[in-house]
């Protein structure tokens, strides 16, 4: 099951057969390794970053890892796919973070008016996320695009909005749609306008009407398994009242699981999450195989809301075994101004919970934080675009995650091999 993936500059050389190990010397590496082609790539964002670090320790060792052949890690989790630059859960995002070195991939796995599994953030965020609105297919949204109010001044007064459900429409129709970067423009006029509004740290650069290819469940497994990775599915929340058309909250949680079971891939390999309990002790309870390393996100906004001592000992005995919260849980700063672990992370081992921390690459510029949800409780200690790479070394030397979810996973995965973390 685990392999490796081929590089960027191979899959260009040779072509997309290369990627999955189908001809000439790909295919005999692949023979030979069990999986796809190692050559992971991380381009110049770590080395980027390493620079911008201020001088020390962490640095200078950073830095002599550079030439070193990298590897796929399990320890760098591609969050939707690669989505800082690539829209989310699509193909390409979901290829651009495995040539990343990225050793687990996510699927958020939401459901059709047809009852069949997909690949989306939400259930209902394909106005935020695919082209839906400038499709025949806008008339099916739950609701339909409604332009922003905006008063004599030309200051915004009401929003302009819209909500389109994967529920709304069959597999047959989503799969008409392409993605896009998850992002619409407040002050829209007009469908057009609404799907704009991309941060300028991110880009539409591959948005393009080629390019964009939405997935279904069972096509991410299918993927997943050819580029020799791991995979974190997410039961996503519905946004419908539940049981939907006869589907209960359990059915949908065991067609999940039923849908690696079928592809073949083993238990080990895929670590079910759900930030709903419920769902978390279902899998523990009916499929133990699976729920042994079913993952429980914790949806904590700031630090008043993080589970006590007692509360993580009780998730240790209910069964659970890997606790995922945001990164700001995790994080302190100390009277040295260095980023250490909090007391909620420290409760959590003591709880002997592994931790997995949400989600990096998120926020921007590090240096413009001001208010910052994943950057709250350190953003005094984060100056500069480098300090990502203290960051994620909290996180591994001093919290003692066992994974990290992000948005560009390159920088994660170089950390994980210079640090030697399979």
């Amino acid at each position: 099951m685990r392999g490796t993936i081929v590089g960027l500059g191979l899959a260009c050389a040779l072509g997309a057969s290369a990627l999955f190990g189908a001809g000439g010397a790909a295919a005999d590496e692949a023979a030979r390794t069990g999986g796809a082609v190692a050559d992971v790539q991380v381009g110049p964002r770590p080395f980027f970053l390493i620079e911008d670090m201020a001088n020390g320790p962490l640095k200078r060792r950073l830095q002599r890892c550079e030439g070193n052949r990298l590897r796929p890690s399990d320890f760098s989790i591609g969050h939707r796919g690669a989505p800082l630059q690539f829209p989310e859960h699509t193909r390409e995002s979901y290829v651009a973070a495995a040539r990343m070195g990225a050793g687990v991939l996510e699927c958020d796995v939401a459901f059709t008016k047809d009852l069949e599994l997909v690949c989306r953030h939400a259930q209902n965020d394909l106005h935020t996320t695919t082209n839906i609105l400038l499709t025949p297919l806008a008339a099916k949204c739950t609701k339909p695009f409604t332009p922003a109010v905006l008063g004599p001044d030309g200051a915004l007064v009401t929003p302009a909005s819209a909500e389109c459900r994967t529920s709304d429409i069959t597999l047959a129709e989503f799969r008409t749609l392409r993605g896009k970067m998850d992002a619409f423009d407040r002050g829209a006029r007009t469908p057009e306008e609404f799907v704009g509004g991309t941060p300028a740290w991110r880009t539409d650069l591959y948005s393009g009407p080629t390019s964009g290819h939405l997935m279904t469940h069972r096509e991410s497994i299918e993927l997943f398994k050819e580029l020799g990775v791991k995979m974190t599915p997410e039961l996503k929340s519905p946004v419908v009242p539940m049981p939907f058309r006869g589907f209960t909250q359990a059915a949908y949680a065991q067609k999940l699981i039923d849908e690696y079971r079928a592809a073949g891939v083993k238990p080990r390999d895929v670590f079910p999450q759900s930030f709903d309990k419920n769902d978390v002790l279902y899998w523990i309870r009916n499929e133990p195989a699976f729920g042994r390393q079913a993952v429980y996100l914790d949806d904590a906004n700031t630090v008043a809301d993080l589970p006590s001592a007692s509360e993580l000992e009780n998730y240790r005995r209910e069964g659970i075994r890997i606790w995922a919260p945001p990164v700001f849980a995790l994080l302190d700063v100390n009277g040295r101004n260095e980023i250490v672990a909090s007391r909620a992370a420290k409760n959590a081992k003591a709880a002997g919970l592994e931790i997995i921390a949400w989600s990096l690459e998120r926020s921007g510029r590090l240096a413009d934080l001001d208010g910052d949800f994943y950057y709250q409780t350190i953003e005094r200690a984060v100056s500069r675009e480098g300090d990502l790479m203290r960051v994620i070394d909290a996180l591994a030397r001093d919290v003692g995650v066992r994974a990290v979810f992000s948005d560009w996973p390159a920088p994660v995965t170089y950390y994980a091999n210079c640090m030697n973390i399979r």
